[in-house]
């Protein structure tokens, strides 16, 4: 039974790692064009460093962070929305939910979260083996501004362990919005709003240490900083010791939360749909 469905989930990979490879042919521009904004963000950042007086021979600083730490989180950032962003997930289920093509999943026996979640697992294996190069030329380029050098081991594994969790929980978080589709025929404006939320208080924009006092306290109790900002600073050595030990265990009650929650959204929701026609 056991070794049946590991066969199973391996083709259906295997087929969306093909899929993705044939018709991502002519990604290799699009995904260098993605490093663009890095020469805006570069400059932008380096004129507001330059904006700032200093007294004597003490460094810029905004918040603890010098120029080249904004840039290095920035790119770092990159890496991590890389990881947990799911473009057009949400969407996509409530879509198959309105128009009626979630009855594939119901009628087959293929697990709806397993089958978006192996298409994911390939999206994201093509992506990097397309933008690799990419990745690589950018921090090669920009290695100068990562003052601390790279990290040490155990950093580096609480570092892929935060991506990977990243991972998961932008799937499940995800998932579960385009669950809502079983109650709401539209959710696009639920959508906007997160996706305003995410890109604020991910820390895709800014560091979320620069928030003062309780604000920050706020923001660290949702669970979007833990898209980005989180493994960023786990690279930088922001995050160190019990914190970063804490910080691990939140985020994977986080993921495990919104895997229950993706779940029990899809066990009521098709409890309360209805299709009709062939």
């Amino acid at each position: 039974m056991i070794a049946a469905r590991v066969t199973t989930w391996w083709t259906i990979l295997r087929i969306c790692l093909e899929e993705r490879l044939v018709y991502r042919g002519d990604y290799a521009l699009g995904t260098l064009m993605r490093f663009m904004p890095i020469v805006t963000q570069i400059f932008l950042w380096t004129a507001v460093f330059a904006a700032i007086e200093t007294t004597g021979e003490e460094p810029k600083t905004i918040a603890k962070y010098t120029l080249p730490n904004f840039i290095a989180y920035y790119l770092l950032t990159m890496i991590s929305r890389a990881f947990s962003s799911m473009p057009g997930l949400a969407s996509g289920i409530a879509r198959d939910i309105r128009d009626g093509t979630v009855k594939k999943y119901l009628i087959q026996p293929i697990d709806m979260l397993g089958f978006l979640m192996l298409g994911r697992m390939a999206h994201k294996a093509v992506y990097y083996l397309v933008a690799i190069g990419p990745f690589a030329l950018v921090f090669v380029l920009c290695r100068g501004y990562f003052e601390s050098g790279w990290p040490d081991t155990t950093t580096m594994i609480a570092y892929v362990l935060s991506l990977l969790m990243a991972f998961l929980l932008g799937f499940f978080l995800e998932a579960t919005i385009g669950m809502i589709g079983f109650w709401f025929l539209e959710v696009s404006s639920l959508l906007f709003v997160y996706m305003l939320f995410n890109f604020f208080f991910s820390g895709h924009m800014f560091p979320i240490d620069m928030l003062p006092g309780i604000w920050r306290d706020l923001v660290e109790l949702l669970p979007l900083h833990y898209l980005a900002y989180f493994p960023a600073a786990v690279f930088l050595g922001k995050i160190t010791g019990p914190d970063l030990v804490y910080g691990l265990w939140v985020q994977l009650g986080w993921v495990v939360f919104f895997m229950v929650a993706a779940r029990v959204a899809f066990h009521f929701g098709v409890r309360r749909y209805s299709g009709f026609g062939g």
